[in-house]
């Protein structure tokens, strides 16, 4: 057992402590930014509930965190508040946000300066994964730490990886998303082209995900595209701010993403229909409207 804060108690935060907690059996306390969703976890699960990320800090081996982007991340680990203030020598941040390989850098440098470590390590499986405790994290920082951190982050993980040093987890979400970003798009106008071909979409599916074009989006989303349900999982929001951080990461290392930026620009349509917190799956609403439009 060891002693644990978590830091963010969002739709993928709320589920990850509270693996901690009943899965993991560790001693959680957790910190959240609206107070009563803390005090809702800690009335579900036990556990303590802290004032400030510092104050969740004081006295515990690992600080885990999931909240919203950089500027989020740097408040509450080096703001007068921050987590950065209270930690104890040997201990270790886990951050599980989606944010910049530079924040991650940043707040590596400054663990390493007050005698801690820190570990970049943003997951993939979204809410569903959250939930069911079977996350992949992929993590940037040093060896040792990393192995004390896995025994913990096994609570809400099927897959836990050291891809590199400090901002490789982070650049390694970046890929996931590049990847899901061009996929998405991809079965959204098969399944577009097929509806206006006049094709038995479940026949079709059934046929086409034994062979190359077979995917995890497609096994688990193509219903609920066809139908126009788009309430599953990753908001287009969350997916835009992804999708900017990997757009700046290519400006800096000179990576040519031409299909994600084109992408890119399709959710801000999307989210122009209304479409914010519709899940990543709803780029087949954009085809379907340009389609009414055109005849």
């Amino acid at each position: 057992m060891a002693k644990v804060a978590f830091l963010g108690l969002g739709v993928m935060g709320y589920p990850m402590a509270g693996h901690l907690r009943v899965k993991g059996g560790h001693e959680v306390t957790v910190y959240n930014r609206t107070t009563a969703k803390a005090e809702k976890w800690v009335e579900q699960h036990g556990g303590r509930l802290a004032r400030s990320p510092k104050e969740a800090a004081v006295g515990n081996d690992f600080v885990m965190a999931c909240v919203g982007n950089d500027d989020d991340l740097r408040d509450i680990m080096l703001g007068a508040d921050g987590a950065f203030q209270a930690m104890k020598k040997g201990a270790a941040v886990v951050d599980h946000t989606t944010a910049s390989a530079a924040i991650a850098r940043e707040l590596h440098a400054e663990a390493i300066k007050r005698g801690f470590d820190f570990i970049d390590a943003p997951v993939s499986g979204g809410q569903a994964g959250a939930e069911n405790g079977t996350l992949t994290v992929m993590c940037g920082g040093d060896a040792a730490p990393f192995a004390r951190a896995q025994t913990v982050i096994a609570a809400y993980a099927r897959a836990c990886t050291l891809i590199g040093s400090t901002g490789s987890g982070q650049l390694a979400k970046m890929v996931n998303q590049i990847c899901i970003a061009g996929l998405v798009q991809g079965l959204a106008e098969g399944l577009h082209f097929a509806a206006k071909a006049g094709l038995d979409i479940e026949k079709l599916i059934a046929t086409i995900s034994k062979g190359a074009a077979q995917s995890w989006q497609m096994e688990n989303r193509y219903r609920t595209m066809v139908a126009g349900k788009f309430d599953f999982g990753f908001a287009v929001d969350w997916m835009r701010k992804d999708l900017g951080i990997c757009i700046a990461e290519a400006r800096n290392n000179g990576a040519h993403l031409p299909v994600t930026a084109l992408v890119d620009q399709f959710y801000s349509e999307v989210q122009a229909m209304g479409g914010k917190r519709w899940d990543t799956s709803s780029l087949i609403a954009r085809l379907e409207r340009a389609g009414r439009a055109g005849g």
